[in-house]
């Protein structure tokens, strides 16, 4: 009995502490909750007594604006045009269309279901603004000194924002937003507002509304789309770059998937209906290309960045940390998103520097160069593909750009031009290489030594020529003496002369010698090429490169006008020297008999690892024009080097633009140069265990392919050291190089790569016709034409 009266009494004592604990966490609840609203009557008050007056003005603003809307409202846009540089229309750009615009009851409940559930699932219950989220909001607002940073907004507010208000980011529009929400709530419907969302919103590529987005990726209207191919349209709005279904297919699979999940697990659907849509395959329309494709999308692109930079916006390509690039990117795909809506709907009338007289002539010329090459992908798309694109000279300004081989009938056109980065080869020496170089008193005739370097790069054949001029090794492209020179110039050194020129994708794994034959990790584009060549034709200054001349508001007011900011990157008397050395590459070198008729010509080949990217960059007084070939997926193709197909490509457009021009003569440069004798690769300006270091497959920025693949930039030794005793080597420009394999067949052309393929040159071509590689002669008439 003793012992069950002690329990019991021990017991008691547990449940008073239990009690008491329970009685204090309460009461902490309470005066945490209590310490909340004070806060938030506190921030209130503040908010009242600063802002109390400007607060009330938008109120009445919104109240008046949504009271003065009508359903026409939500369907109107302005169409913006698009000039040649003839004053031409090239192109129209509209928003959202009438003959595109679908009623409520037009819409499927699929539809419906799936933009609820992944944008607003309270969208039925809210009254215009979810007060939660809004909440959230305001604190990162007032935390970030009113810089909006994160999303609260209902599809009421996004629909008020869209309609009514600008995309620049603050806390008034932010206000403005929520008491248009409110009003907007109180005159229309959900279900109106729900069809005049999904009429509005953008879905990428020009695409306004659903209708207009199904028509354009499926061909066919948004009421006979499976399920799967709706989920899909509905997770693009989110973030139309991102989710573009043209650039970045996976990206929309995979949202796709999730709101199929969200609508799973919201009861919209059942298990089966799941399971088939989400292992239904999306295949996007194929349609006939428009013919300015290629110049429709890089006007486009140009046209918005031209926008941001006139209101701000501050571009940026080199940075301290993962971090800070990866807030960089999303600011980025933030403001272009805003922008490129508003390209298509706020009426502008952009003028541009496009020729399509030398438009037509560009694309002939790498249509004509590659149509032995006939093997497509599963979607109809040319497997063996070129990008071009050439500047004027006098202005800087883009007056022709190819982004791939024309087809009468394809999928959606990727722009290799500008959106696909690849290895530039030895064609990347004279930007990092040789003209600083020039600076730090080399001339072209220094002399230098060609000799085998331990870990370093080998040339054709194994041969080293000794001491040699730095002019010889220009034009011979020999990979050790762009080794060496880099050495001494320090990597770190040659690439701020990218970055100065806004090549948008070096990487701090650039920072090896490697590099210096072209060894880049994300690579170049053509038009970053053709820009950077143009800066050596223009004494060392540099010009953004842009087809935008200027651009007109609806009104008839120049809001944006190309002022060509220069920018002086190298020295006038070192930009001259290399203009000089490259001439010598067209008529002694690597590019021997590639030079314009009766015309100055300077140029340089490059071709990377087993011959997989090839490049031509040259230029006269007049233009300057880049050329790249290769696959979509980097492989190798046999015969293509710098001066083969890419050089073909250049000479035939280059050859038909400057006839009938006065041949004027480039500048001489001053000679007074130091000449300096070569010195070893240095140990210390680069750590050693990265001298030689060049990722195998370097993947960090892929380009969706035309075949909705990745193309991955492979990380090349450049085959720079080219045939060294070529002085005999010319290439006939009248006939295109033959391929050592059938063209049908050129998904299947590989090459078993000689130890040395890694730092083989560009091949040349014989009077005769005979192609030169490692000092094996091909025979055109037992090769495929």
């Amino acid at each position: 009995m003793a012992n069950n009266k002690g329990k019991k009494k021990v017991s008691k004592r547990k449940k008073k502490q239990r009690s008491k604990l329970q009685r204090n966490i309460r009461m902490g609840i309470k005066i945490g909750v209590l310490g909340i609203l004070n806060l938030i009557l506190i921030v209130g008050i503040f908010v009242a007594l600063k802002y109390g007056n400007r607060i009330l003005k938008y109120q009445e603003e919104a109240k008046s604006l949504v009271a003065n809307s009508t359903t026409d409202t939500f369907r109107q846009s302005e169409t913006s045009l698009v000039y040649d540089a003839d004053g031409k229309v090239l192109s129209v750009l509209k928003g959202a269309k009438d003959v595109y615009y679908i009623s409520y009851e037009d819409i499927p409940t699929y539809i419906k279901d799936a933009i609820v559930s992944i944008e607003d699932k309270k969208f039925y219950k809210h009254n215009g603004i979810d007060l939660k989220a809004n909440i959230r909001a305001f604190f990162s607002l007032v935390k970030n000194k009113g810089e909006i940073r994160q999303g609260a907004s209902t599809i009421t507010q996004q629909l008020s924002r869209n309609i009514f208000l600008s995309n620049k980011k603050s806390y008034e529009r932010k206000i403005k937003e929520i008491f248009i929400s409110l009003e907007l709530e109180k005159k229309y419907s959900k279900s109106q507002i729900l069809e005049f969302y999904l009429n509005n919103i953008y879905f990428a590529n020009g695409y306004y509304g659903i209708e207009a987005a199904s028509k354009g990726y499926f061909n066919k209207s948004v009421n006979k789309l499976s399920l799967s191919q709706m989920a899909f349209l509905c997770a693009i709005p989110n973030n139309p770059t991102l989710y573009n279904p043209v650039e970045h297919k996976e990206n929309t699979i995979k949202r796709r998937d999730r709101i199929l999940k969200q609508m799973y697990q919201d009861g919209r659907i059942d298990s089966d209906i799941y399971a088939k849509a989400v292992d239904t395959d999306i295949k996007l329309k194929t349609k006939t290309r428009d013919k300015n494709n290629y110049v429709e999308t890089y006007v486009y692109n140009s046209a918005i960045k031209a926008l941001m930079k006139q209101d701000g916006f501050e571009f940026k390509n080199k940075f301290n940390s993962d971090a800070e690039k990866e807030a960089y990117d999303d600011q980025y795909t933030e403001a272009y998103n805003q922008y490129q809506q508003m390209l298509y709907t706020e009426g502008y009338r952009i003028y541009t520097s496009i020729d399509l007289k030398k438009q037509a002539k560009l694309q002939e010329s790498v249509d004509d160069t590659l149509k032995a090459f006939k093997d497509k992908t599963k979607d109809g798309v040319y497997k063996l593909q070129s990008a071009a694109t050439c500047i004027d000279n006098e202005t800087g300004l883009v007056v022709a750009i190819v982004g791939g081989r024309y087809q009468k009938a394809d999928g959606f056109t990727l722009n290799r031009a500008f959106q696909s980065y690849r290895q530039p080869g030895s064609s990347i020496k004279p930007l990092i290489v040789y003209t600083p170089s020039f600076e730090r008193n080399y001339t072209p005739n220094s002399i230098v030594e060609d000799k085998k370097i331990e870990g370093g790069p080998n040339n054709s054949g194994g041969s080293h020529l000794g001491k040699i001029t730095v002019r010889r090794a220009v034009e011979k492209s020999i990979n050790t003496i762009a080794w060496q020179l880099f050495g001494e110039l320090t990597p770190k050194v040659g690439l701020e002369y990218l970055y100065q020129m806004n090549f948008a994708r070096i990487s701090s794994k650039d920072l090896g010698l490697a590099s210096s034959l072209g060894g880049l990790t994300n690579g170049v584009n053509t038009v970053e090429m053709a820009s950077g060549y143009a800066t050596l034709e223009n004494d060392g200054i540099y010009r953004e490169p842009t087809c935008i001349v200027k651009i007109l508001d609806s009104d008839g007011n120049e809001i944006v006008r190309n002022t060509s900011d220069e920018k002086k990157i190298y020295d006038v008397n070192a930009a001259r020297m290399m203009t000089n050395v490259l001439q010598g590459v067209v008529t002694e070198g690597t590019a021997r008999g590639l030079k314009i008729p009766n015309m100055p010509t300077a140029a340089k080949t490059g071709t990377t690892n087993q011959s997989k990217d090839g490049w031509f960059v040259g230029y006269t007084p007049y233009y300057t024009t880049s050329v790249w070939v290769g696959y979509d997926m980097p492989k190798t193709l046999d015969n293509l080097f710098g001066a083969t197909y890419p050089g073909q490509i250049w000479y035939q457009f280059m050859k038909q633009i400057n006839e009938g021009l006065e041949a004027r003569e480039f500048p001489t440069y001053d000679g007074a140069g130091k000449e300096v004798e070569p010195t070893a690769t240095p140990e210390a300006t680069v750590d050693p265990g990265t001298l030689n270091e060049v990722p195998a497959d370097a993947t960090d920025s892929p380009d969706a392919g035309a075949d909705g693949s990745d193309v991955s930039t492979e990380a090349p030794m450049d085959n720079g050291g080219d045939n060294n005793s070529g002085d005999d080597n010319t290439v006939t420009p009248t006939e295109a190089p033959v391929e050592t394999a059938t063209p049908d067949d050129s998904s299947n052309n590989t090459v078993t790569p000689s130890p040395d393929d890694s730092t083989n040159g560009d091949q040349t071509t014989s009077p005769d016709g005979t192609s030169t590689q490692d000092g094996q002669t091909v025979n055109p008439e037992t090769t495929a034409p």
